[in-house]
């Protein structure tokens, strides 16, 4: 518990240092290009296109899921799992990519995947106003399902931080994780109902499929917004989810307090 509340109150003392190194590295990373931070927008906005054209046009020839459209409901799923996804692996190698930097100076390693994941969060708002733009054009109304909706932002917020302090630390010791990472992550993205309705599938199989961390974010961000369950309907999946956050946060902190003065010797 001891390393659990040390990592946490890195990311409250430095909170000031995490948003002016994402806002640094959002910068960074567009500053040779001509549309710079514009493609903050674009990137997100062709990748829509692109998944609801095939999936949407392609595959369902536009027909809707059951009474949303499924420009809508890809999106409600689609927009979640584009922050998640390049979070978890852009932040299980933020320690690996910054540790010649943080080893010249005394710096608080362990704010290093938060940095990655406030700055992932602009792009994240951005396509936030996009979803709520179309939902506008689309007349969705919006229901009292809605105030759920920071609960779920928490959920997201949570598992992401308690992953990425794990994964980090492993990384850094062991390359091939990152791998395992990305090919992971790649996968889930078929097995998070996403494009499909989890409704669909029987009993034995949505049991397997509540053991996926991220279906239950994409599925409670998609009735927040399309005025389905409530957080508190299904307690069994809530209790499962929170404690395979709690003990990935707990591990991973454990590891990290335990290998952060000693990164550098495995590089």
């Amino acid at each position: 518990m001891r390393s659990v509340l040390a990592i946490l109150q890195d990311q409250v003392t430095h909170l000031p240092l995490i948003f002016r190194l994402a806002i640094y590295e959002i910068k960074s990373k567009y500053q040779m290009h001509y549309l710079g931070i514009l493609w903050q927008f674009l990137n997100p906005f062709m990748q829509v296109c692109v998944y609801w054209f095939v999936f949407g046009i392609g595959l369902r020839g536009g027909a809707p899921v059951g009474d949303t459209p499924f420009l809508i409901y890809l999106l409600t799923g689609l927009i979640p799992w584009m922050f998640i996804s390049p979070t978890i692996i852009q932040g299980s190698n933020s320690i690996y990519s910054k540790v010649n930097m943080v080893s010249k100076m005394r710096f608080p390693v362990s704010i290093l995947p938060s940095i990655t994941i406030v700055s992932n969060t602009f792009n994240f708002l951005i396509m936030l106003v996009i979803l709520v733009i179309i939902t506008f054009f689309y007349k969705i109304e919006f229901g009292i399902q809605l105030l759920q909706l920071p609960y779920y932002l928490i959920c997201m917020y949570a598992f992401i931080f308690a992953f990425t302090i794990f994964s980090s630390t492993i990384s850094a010791l062991v390359r091939d994780f990152q791998l395992l990472v990305q090919s992971v992550m790649r996968l889930f993205f078929f097995l998070t109902p996403i494009f499909w309705n989890i409704d669909n599938f029987s009993e034995k199989y949505r049991s397997l499929i509540d053991l996926n961390p991220f279906a239950y974010i994409v599925t409670g961000f998609r009735d927040s917004i399309l005025s389905g369950g409530w957080f508190y309907e299904d307690w069994r999946q809530m209790f499962y989810f929170w404690s395979l956050t709690l003990l990935i946060l707990f591990i991973g902190c454990i590891v990290h307090n335990n290998f952060k003065n000693k990164f550098v010797d495995y590089l």
